[in-house]
């Protein structure tokens, strides 16, 4: 006897096929996340695999770059999270992220600490943005997050 089974479609063939209908449409991410009705920062974060998104926001982006169901459907399993993250990118923008974090992460943490007590800040309970800044010396790029405390807890 054999069950015939159906191979979902894999994280990385589900952004391979939304970025070439990005490409050659010559789609933004707003306008995706528009269509989408969330954040450009989280759609976008889904689309590279990264994220889930609900049900009716992944059809609706769907709808939007006429790609079928299985795209959909990929868009809302549950991700294995940073798989590529094994080692520093040398890409230089992302490089410059680990950068701040070599830098300033032991600041970030002692502010932290010092502010709120011995917790972290959630990547779960979280948002961000990205704006363009004008600025006479040069645009500035703004990057802000926000993530919910969470202490640790003591027993």
């Amino acid at each position: 006897m054999t069950t015939d089974i159906t191979r979902p479609l894999s994280k990385l063939d589900m952004t391979e096929t939304i970025m070439a209908v990005k490409y050659n449409r010559r789609l933004t991410w707003a306008a995706m996340a528009e269509a989408a009705g969330m954040s450009d920062v989280f759609v976008v974060s889904a689309c590279l695999g990264q994220n889930t998104l609900p049900a009716e926001a992944a059809e609706k982006l769907c709808a939007f770059l006429e790609l079928g169901t299985e795209v959909a459907e990929c868009l809302q399993m549950a991700p294995k999270k940073a798989q590529a993250a094994e080692t520093v990118s040398k890409d230089p923008l992302i490089y410059r992220f680990h950068e701040i974090t070599y830098v300033y992460g032991d600041t970030i943490k002692e502010l932290i600490h010092e502010k709120f007590g011995d917790g972290i800040m959630s990547a779960i309970d979280f948002d961000m943005s990205v704006e363009r800044e004008p600025n006479p010396k040069g645009d500035r790029v703004k990057v802000t997050m926000s993530g919910k405390y969470l202490a640790y807890n003591q027993w």
